[in-house]
Order: structure tokens, then sequence, then C-alpha cells
């Protein structure tokens, strides 16, 4: 008996020292360290900084001098990003390989951390596998999806070399004007939350040597799109309940799934730039989060707390007062000034050495993990994992679950495949419209780097009907003049049944994103008019990363189809579902808005919900154009009544809530099933609904199935005044679909 507890207790100490050796190996690695070797691996530079011609580099050549600047001289510790446009995969494995060469140069032959965003897929490879955005993903209420997409992305961009993704971006998508909304999964914390983790999880899960493993980078912490304005890096004035409770939940469900870094808010909140923030950047998210990960800045954005933010008087006071924060690695990123400016700040003991430390041992920790103390190079064994046909399959599924049916007047859709179709609109024939931000290059507009087989509707409704059945007005390109001579359109109807119009946005990312109204252009609009005084049925179909207005013109339009920017089969998608041969499914992400002055979110608050007009007592302060969680179908589902395993819910209990769900159509179909909650009565005003679990079930025609969620106390929580989240005692109402039931907590 004796001898078995040695040995158990040997094997418990062996199993907790391998536990800790990749942080035992950098605590080892620290110690031999200069100050200027360590303020090395906080510096992050981009690709432009070691490439030849700089920013005019083309081809991702780099220059073995200024290579050697800056890993061998200044010793950075990481590099990201890319030059003009995306790289064959070979061309990133050279890249690399080029870099980490250079590494082994170095005294102590630290391996460099290079990082992409990969937001959608793989953004900077060529031929890469491209999914819907964000607020696609978040339509089609799959998690699978979002990890079976995660998994792919991570696997190309290991294939390319590359370990460090800087995604996912888990901003609340609250502000529709804003630039990064497509980034978002939408305006609800818990589909935040959900698809987030599921994210973080699938590009970690299979342990970062794995070379089907990528570091993930959950951003933008925090509250990044809550801008007043909505233009991009632009002030926030947020509340700290408000804060809480919207805002902190997806990164604290992403730190529990195991995020190994995180990239800072560019903005400011309530007037402090968050990366001079020790009260965001260390007590909440390392002290009360317990993050332990690696803090990396977004672009310059040490630099702007001093030429931008103003609360630094000097660079190097705006070097000190992030680092002391809590950064761990400035994206500096086109020079080498923050290693400069850091150094002299410790030197004058304005940073104290405790601190570099703490930052570099994160730094080296990540290193060790991915292995690239073992290998830095790529992996032979990740390169047979690129660009496999089942991506292509993925991404279809992932863009026809995306696909969200608004309008279907007198079933219009789906349409027959003997009709004469006229397609019009700057969608038609634009390829970066359908894909958006981050896709091949940083913009997405840049339609020479899309794979040669990328189709557009244009072409995939060609596919289905034939090209003598298809009339078109348009030209190559989303600015095509073409595509908005609404006298050729009205010319070209006479020949057609049915127009399919395609109208929306063409790619943006970031600031250039920023619009000063959400109405779609004036063009568009008459474009729209002009389809439907011509007298036949038109199809609207939406490529678009926001809502953009369509009030205007929704009640002329027999059919509407918002596609988003759905990825490489956006086109595929929408044809598929225009003609039948998919059923829709999707379910919208946010609340549709009628116009800019009735801008009300789902969960709002009940004085949101009435209109305080004379004599008029009607509750519709909440009416979008089509509300949260709406979508058609071309079957129909019934609910049963909701059946409660009790009537009550005591302290840490579970309650089992369960609905049969019929398909009463015709045909075979997905259905989401979402349930809602409210808090009757509260100390804080409560939201008049607030979603908190959802399931994705496969109905065949005339079948039943029940469906149970369980809801703790947890699932019914708000902050309170007093900052601290809590579930209350008292009366609490389940919505799902139409039906409600209430129940008690204790």
């Amino acid at each position: 008996m004796k001898k078995l507890l040695f040995l158990f207790l040997i094997s418990a100490c062996c199993g907790q020292a391998g536990a800790q050796t990749d942080q035992q190996k950098a605590e080892t690695l620290l110690k031999k360290m200069t100050l200027e070797e360590k303020v090395g691996q906080m510096t992050q530079v981009t690709i432009a900084v070691v490439a030849k011609g700089a920013w005019a580099n083309q081809d991702g050549s780099l220059d073995p001098a200024a290579l050697k600047k800056a890993v061998t001289d200044y010793k950075v510790g990481s590099i990201l990003n890319v030059v003009g446009h995306a790289f064959l995969v070979d061309d990133w494995r050279k890249i690399i390989t080029q870099i980490e060469d250079e590494s082994k140069n170095t005294r102590l032959k630290i391996p460099v951390l290079y990082g992409l965003d990969g937001i959608h897929g793989q953004t900077y490879t060529l031929n890469s596998t491209l999914f819907p955005q964000n607020i696609g993903m978040a339509a089609t209420r799959n998690p699978e999806l979002v990890r079976s997409a995660a998994k792919v992305t991570a696997m190309e961009l290991r294939a390319s070399g590359v370990r460090w993704n800087f995604a996912p971006v888990l901003d609340c998508g609250r502000q529709p004007l804003w630039s990064r909304f497509p980034e978002t999964y939408g305006e609800d914390v818990y589909i935040g939350k959900t698809m987030g983790a599921t994210a973080v999880k699938a590009y970690e899960e299979d342990g970062l040597k794995n070379p089907t493993a990528v570091a993930s980078c959950m951003k933008h912490y925090l509250g990044y799109s809550a801008s007043r304005t909505g233009k991009d890096r632009t002030p926030i004035y947020l509340p700290e309940i408000e804060m809480r409770e919207y805002y902190l939940p997806q990164f604290r469900e992403a730190v529990k799934a195991g995020a190994s870094s995180i990239m800072i808010n560019s903005s400011e909140i309530n007037g402090e730039p968050v990366h001079a923030s020790k009260y965001l950047l260390t007590d909440v998210l390392r002290k009360e989060l317990g993050f332990e990960g690696l803090i990396v800045t977004d672009w310059e954005d040490i630099k702007r707390l001093h030429d931008r933010h103003f609360v630094a008087a000097t660079p190097r006071e705006a070097v000190a007062m992030a680092v002391n924060a809590g950064i761990d690695m400035s994206m500096v990123p086109s020079d080498f000034s923050f290693y400069d400016l850091l150094i002299e700040a410790v030197k004058k003991g304005e940073v104290p050495m405790a601190r570099i430390d703490d930052a570099v041992k994160r730094i080296l920790v990540l290193k060790y993990k991915l292995g690239l103390f073992d290998n830095p190079y790529p992996e032979p064994a990740a390169a047979s994992n690129f660009g496999k046909p089942s991506y292509q399959a993925l991404a279809l599924d992932a863009a026809h679950e995306a696909m969200t049916l608004l309008k279907n007047q007198n079933n219009i859709l789906p349409l027959a495949k003997n009709r004469k179709i006229l397609v019009a609109g700057p969608s038609a024939q634009s390829i970066s419209a359908l894909n958006g931000c981050w896709s091949y290059t940083w913009q997405g507009k840049e339609e020479q780097w899309y794979p040669a087989d990328s189709k557009t509707i244009l072409q995939a409704i060609m596919d289905k009907m034939g090209a003598a059945n298809v009339i078109t007005t348009t030209g190559k390109g989303f600015d095509n003049t073409m595509n908005y001579d609404a006298a050729n359109l009205t010319s070209a109807a006479v020949n057609a049944d049915i127009i399919i119009l395609c109208l929306g946005e063409d790619a943006y990312a970031e600031s250039p994103g920023n619009t000063r109204d959400l109405a779609l252009p004036d063009e568009q609009t008459a474009l729209a008019k002009a389809a439907a005084a011509t007298g036949k049925p038109v199809i609207l179909v939406l490529t678009e990363g926001r809502p953009r207005f369509i009030s205007a013109i929704e009640p002329s339009m027999k059919g509407i189809l918002m596609a988003y920017w759905s990825g490489k089969k956006t086109a595929e998608a929408i044809a598929d579902v225009l003609f039948g041969d998919y059923n829709p499914g999707g379910r919208l992400p946010f609340s549709y808005p009628r116009s800019m002055g009735e801008i009300v979110l789902y969960d709002r608050k009940p004085t949101e919900d009435v209109r305080e007009v004379f004599n008029d007592n009607k509750n519709s302060g909440y009416d979008p154009l089509f509300p949260f969680g709406y979508g058609l179908s071309y079957t129909t589902f019934d609910y049963g009544d909701i059946q409660l395993s009790s009537s009550a819910l005591t302290g840490n209990a579970k309650l089992t809530v369960s609905i049969t769900v019929k398909n009463t159509g015709n045909r075979d179909g997905k259905h989401t099933v979402e349930l809602y909650t409210r808090d009757v009565y509260a100390s804080i005003t409560p939201c008049m609904q607030r979603l908190r679990a959802f399931q994705k079930i496969d109905l065949k025609a005339g079948e039943t199935k029940t469906v149970r969620f369980t809801l703790d106390k947890n699932d019914l929580a708000f902050v309170n005044a007093k900052l601290k989240t809590v579930t209350e005692p008292g009366e609490f109402e389940v919505m799902i679909g139409d039906k409600k039931a209430k129940f008690t907590y204790r």
C-alpha cells in the first residue's frame, strides 16, 4: 500500500512538473536575457519594416539587411501583417523560414512569433477558404459551423507557417453605424459569448504544438464597438453597469475557453484610452477575469496616447503609461521607437523591471506552448492541410445556413427555373461585395486576388437557369456605372418575368467603412424604385455587412433575402435559396431598423417599449423593419405549449424547459428554437426579453420533435447597481416563439 501511495505521489509530482514545463523554461530563459533582449521581445513590427521596398513590396520578398536589423539588432519578438495583398502558401512558408533563419543568428536564438488577421478564414493566403463574416455566422445559429470554420482557418494558417491568429472579434454589435459591425456576432450577448468561446476552443483545443492549432487573440478589449458616433476609433461613453452587462461577458467566456492572447480597444472609454487603463487591463482583465495570456496592442495605439489622445506629454511617457497599465507587446508597428523609449524609461526608473519580466515571461510562455523553440519553421505536416475540397463544402454549408429570408410575399419564392430572369444591381457581378473585409487584402475590394473559381450572383443564377434564360444590365465590379443605369433596367425588364435586384455594400474594413448615413445610397434606391415601377415582381438580395435602411423600397419588393457577406460560396448559396434547392433558416442577429431615429435593440428596457405620446398608449417603441431573430422558411413550424419541470427554481437547482416543434409544411427544413426570459420585477429595470438559449434542429415535413433546455440561476442573472452579477428572487417569464410560461425563482 505504501509503495502504491509513493508511486501515486511521484506520478502526481511529475504531472505537475509537466504542466509547468513551459513556465519553467520561460523563467530560466528570462534570467539569461539582457534588458535589450527583453524589450525586443515586447516589440512587434509589420512586415513592411523587413520587406524589400518596404510598403511598396508586392511579393513578400524580404530585405536581408532590414531583417537583420529587426531580428538581430533590435531583437523583435513578433512580426505581423502583409504588404499589398495575400501571398501564396509557399511564399508564406519561405517568408517564415527566412525570418526564423535570422532568429537563429541571435544570441539566445529566440524564435519570432508571426501573427495575421484570419477573421473569416485565412485572410492573407491566396486561395484560402473564406467563410461568412461573423455577422453571417451568427445568423446560422449553429456553433458547430463556427467550430468547423475555425478549425479550417487554423489549419490553413498553420499551413502558411503562421501560428498566431488575431481572432475572434468579440465586440458586441449594438451600434450599426460602426464600420466593424460585420466582424461582430450581432447585438446579443449570449450569441456573442457562445460563438466566441466556441471559436477560441476550436483554434486551440488540439494543443498549440499541434500543426492543426493556432493561438487565438480575442479582441478588442473592451467596449470598442460602443462608439458614440459609430466612427471607428472614436470615443466611447459607457457606464460600467452597461459595460459589464453587454461587453464584458464575451471576454469572460473566451478567457474560460482558454484564449492565449488579447488585443486592446484602440479607443477610449469615458475619456481614458484603454491602452492606458490599469483598471481595465490589470484589475479587471488580469485579476477579476484571471487572464494569464499575452496582451498586445492594436496598430500604433501606444503612440496615439501621445499624439491623438493627448494623455501622455511625450512619446516616452506614452510607452511607460501603457506598459505600466499592463500591455505586454506593442504593435508599434512601423519603426523601433517603442524599443528605444522603453529601454530609456526602464533606465530612468519609470517602468519597473518586474513589469518587464512579467510581460516577457508571458511572451516566452506562448512561444514555448506553440512549439516554436522546438521547431520555428513551417511544419511539413501542416502543408497538406491547405485547400482541401472538404473546406469548400463547409464554406457552402455555412453560407447556406447564414441566408436569412426576410420577406416572401404570396410565396413568390422559391422561383421556378423556367422563368425569364433579369439580374440587376451593383452586387450582381461583384465578388468583393460577397466577401467583405479582410479578404485577401485588408479592404477586400481588389478582386484580382480572389480565387479564379469565385462565382458572382449572376454566374450562379445562370448555372441554375441556363444563360439563355437570364438577362442582365450589370457590368463587372460594384462601382461599374452600368450597374446604376435605371433606364436600361426599365427597358430590359420588358423581356423578363422576374427581377432579381442585388443591392447592398461593397467591401470595407475599419475606418474606410465609416459612413454618415445608414440609408442605401441614392443611386441604389433609385434603381429599386425603377425596378418596382416596371410592374414585374422584384426580389431584393442584400449583400451587406450591416443593416442599410430599405424602408422606402421594402413595400414594393415581393421578396427580400439577407445574404450578409457570406464568403467564397455566397453566390451559390443565394442561387440555391432563390430557386428552392436550399430551404433557408437563417435568423437575424440584429434588429433591422426602419430609420435612423428608430434604432432600438431587442433587449430593450420597458420605457423604450412605450411611446409617451398624448392619447397614444401603443407599445410601439420597438418597431424595427424586421426584429431580432426573424427569418422565414419555405415550410412552417408550429409550437406546442411550454412545459416546465417545476413552477419554481430554487437555489442552485436546474429547471427544464420543454416544447414540441412540428414542421407543418411540405418541405424539410432547419429551424432554430430560441428561448428568451424576462425578469418581471427587479432592482434594476429589467429588459423586455433576453436570449438565454437556442437549439437548431432538422425537421422533415410533418415531423415533430421535443426540444429541451436547462436553465439555472446564472441564466437569469444581471448586473445590479453595485456592479455585482446577481439573480434576484421573484417571478420570471420564459418565451419561445409565440408561447409563454411563468416560474418563480427562490
